[in-house]
């Protein structure tokens, strides 16, 4: 994404990629989709051992990054799963693992954090609502009981809940919004997996029937999460509009090399001038797409004032651009776009899908507004 990485990154890139290839390229990926399965466990701890969940952790709970800057480090990381089009929740969980080294008591820090950083666990972040609300502490409401908590209602659009160990739920009460670390298992908790349009990773509503969590369970003060959650939603802008990229480059790719093997009238098709504007344009909405994003990855990484807005610039931008150049792309691909063996399909589901993941861009237009106070 950025040409100025460092030596370290980019043999973090080099690393990652050889990883992926050989683990779970697309070929296998359409076997685990054909199958109705999910990646094993050896994939995370193997994934672990190269530092996936480690960047945003101080190094005295495991952590660290190879460059130093661990956000910028996980961006890298994002836009190569994305090309891919890897599952799992690997946003979800290094948020988790950054909220949990800053806020997290000392239990959560000392037993939880090394077990996600080892890939020994997962975390699913339910924060937003059914209604596609990411603020946070709508759709789940907590209230005092012996002691504890008790949790009730329900969150949307979680990502890969079904293989997750913990859930770091955002719930509002009568002192404000509070999270909560609870495991999947926890009685009263249902993750029912729903039907989607990305084949490629499962997007689950998590229902909470009165589930009762001792105080353990509280991340940071109570009634004080709106900050935590602002930054998580910072961070989760950021990582799944790297991976949003890095699929739209590798959507792009496949289209100019189809444009130059396929003949028409004689001669490649991407000889003719209208099939040259199409592809500039296009190529044009991908290194903005690249730009504004690298803009925001270093943005978060410096913690700057300007991060939010430009995280939620960011993700508004590249959500409406990935759409469109998935549709341009559509165009010029042809009939051969439409057949279940091309993994076209694989990518317009996946860009799609990404638009409205943690945050679609009217949402977040609308959060530029609310942070610039109109």
């Amino acid at each position: 994404m950025d040409p100025d990485l460092s030596p370290d990154q980019r043999l973090l890139r080099e690393t990652t990629e050889r990883f992926i290839e050989a683990n779970l390229p697309l070929d296998k990926l359409r076997e685990l989709i054909d199958a109705g399965g999910q990646v094993g466990p050896s994939y995370w701890l193997e994934a672990a051992e190269l530092g996936w969940f480690a960047f945003l952790a101080p190094e005295s709970l495991g952590g660290g990054s190879v460059s130093g800057d661990g956000v910028l480090d996980a961006v890298i990381l994002a836009e190569l799963r994305g090309r891919y089009l890897q599952p799992g929740a690997f946003i979800d969980t290094n948020l988790a693992v950054a909220t949990l080294a800053r806020e997290g008591s000392e239990e959560q820090r000392t037993k939880v954090v090394p077990a996600l950083i080892a890939g020994e666990a997962a975390v699913a972040w339910a924060v937003a609502d059914e209604t596609g609300d990411w603020s946070g502490p709508t759709g789940v409401g907590y209230e005092p009981a012996g002691g504890g908590y008790r949790l009730t209602g329900r969150k949307g659009l979680v990502v890969e809940a079904q293989s997750a160990q913990w859930l770091l739920v955002t719930a509002g009460g009568p002192d404000g919004p509070a999270q909560f670390l609870l495991p999947t298992s926890a009685p009263g908790v249902t993750v029912e997996v729903l039907t989607g349009l990305d084949l490629s990773r499962r997007l689950c509503e998590v229902h909470f029937d009165g589930v009762e969590v001792d105080g353990s369970a509280l991340v940071g003060a109570l009634g004080g999460a709106a900050a935590a959650v602002d930054a998580q939603l910072l961070l989760a802008s950021v990582l799944a509009t790297a991976e949003t990229v890095g699929a739209m480059q590798h959507l792009f790719d496949l289209t100019v090399r189809y444009c130059k093997d396929r003949v028409a009238f004689g001669r490649p098709i991407g000889s003719f001038q209208a099939v040259k504007h199409q592809l500039a344009d296009t190529s044009l909405a991908l290194e903005m797409s690249h730009a504004v994003t690298a803009g925001a990855a270093r943005e978060a990484q410096r913690e700057g004032r300007g991060a939010a807005h430009a995280a939620s610039m960011t993700k508004a931008f590249v959500g409406d651009a990935a759409v469109e150049l998935a549709h341009r792309c559509w165009q010029l691909f042809g009939g051969i776009a439409y057949t279940w063996e091309h993994d076209f399909h694989l990518y317009l589901r996946r860009l799609t899908t990404d638009a409205s993941l943690y945050g679609s861009p009217t949402w977040h237009r609308e959060r530029i507004c609310q942070l610039a106070g109109l």
